[in-house]
């Protein structure tokens, strides 16, 4: 009895840490200003957050927690959650754009830190200007700190991989 009683709990635990899994997007109408005269739309369907293992891709509005499972110093796994459960292994995104004047436009990711050591991701960008990816400088996460990168252009999607320990 006592053993299936330890079964059972350890059963529900696991059935609720899961669910604070969230491997994709729900579809949304994503609009934003392409230039000083025009604007941006387009359907986003329902989507994996990950394209590939440790690809991720994030449209502008995303904030996201990305929990990742560390093994010999490296990331091994990487998910997207719906809450920062695990503060010490989360690694927080957040991917927006700021037009209030149409002259201005910038698009901005921020990427939390929550590791000992520097964290470091490539990037490629996909603008409505040119109808191609496009690569784009990133700079290290430092420990335990946050990484603003900007751009003074609009983007339609980012793709970060490479995630690493410097």
């Amino acid at each position: 009895m006592r053993k299936t009683l330890l079964l059972l709990h350890l059963l529900s635990i696991s059935i609720c840490l899961s669910q604070n899994e969230k491997p994709s997007r729900d579809s949304f109408k994503l609009e934003i200003v392409a230039d000083s005269l025009n604007n941006y739309s387009m359907d986003v369907n329902a989507s994996p957050y990950f394209v590939k293992d440790k690809i991720l891709q994030i449209y502008p509005s995303e904030n996201l927690f990305i929990e990742a499972e560390i093994v010999s110093d490296t990331i091994s796994t990487m998910k997207v959650v719906e809450k920062n459960q695990n503060p010490d292994k989360t690694i927080e995104i957040e991917f927006v754009q700021k037009a209030e004047d149409r002259s201005n436009i910038i698009t901005m990711l921020t990427v939390k830190n929550p590791f000992d050591r520097k964290l470091i991701y490539k990037a490629v960008m996909y603008t409505p200007k040119g109808d191609y990816w496009k690569p784009t400088s990133t700079i290290p996460v430092r420990p335990k700190l946050l990484a603003f990168e900007t751009w003074p252009h609009s983007i339609i999607t980012l793709v970060l991989s490479d995630w690493e320990f410097e």
